[in-house]
């Protein structure tokens, strides 16, 4: 599981250093996907597959499932880490995902997520409001 929320910088050749408490287990190899909340989403390359198995049993009849899983997958990069931990960010997933110099990197089970930290900290915020008021009513 990942957890935790990790401030980190982009350099000018779009890479970023992957916190240390997540390197070992992306350290065989990532994927970067394209995220429905405008972040990347990070999957150590078992858990993509797990991912992709999943997304393999949505109905092809539906056209929103056969678009979620194009985007998806078309939008995935496969990249290693090179000796410091360090991983480029592919320039159209950047694009996608509005990111700038500054980052947060967040733990989110068992994948990791890149943000652009002005964005994240505004989602954050929203977010924030939103656990306080929630009462446990809803079903996962």
């Amino acid at each position: 599981m990942f957890l935790g929320e990790h401030q980190h910088a982009l350099d000018t050749k779009g890479r970023v250093i992957l916190p240390s408490r997540f390197r070992d287990r992306l350290s065989s190899g990532l994927v970067f996907a394209p995220s429905q909340d405008r972040c990347i989403d990070v999957y150590p390359l078992t858990n993509f597959e797990r991912r992709v198995t999943e997304l393999r049993e949505l109905p092809r009849e539906d056209q929103r499932a056969r678009a979620y899983l194009r985007v998806f997958l078309a939008g995935a990069h496969e990249e290693k880490p090179d000796a410091q931990g360090r991983v480029t960010i592919p320039p159209r997933l950047r694009t996608y995902a509005g990111l700038d110099k500054e980052l947060t990197i967040n733990g989110a089970d068992e994948k990791v997520e890149i943000w652009d930290r002005a964005t994240w900290d505004e989602y954050r915020t929203g977010a924030e409001d939103a656990f306080a008021t929630l009462d446990g009513s809803f079903t996962v």
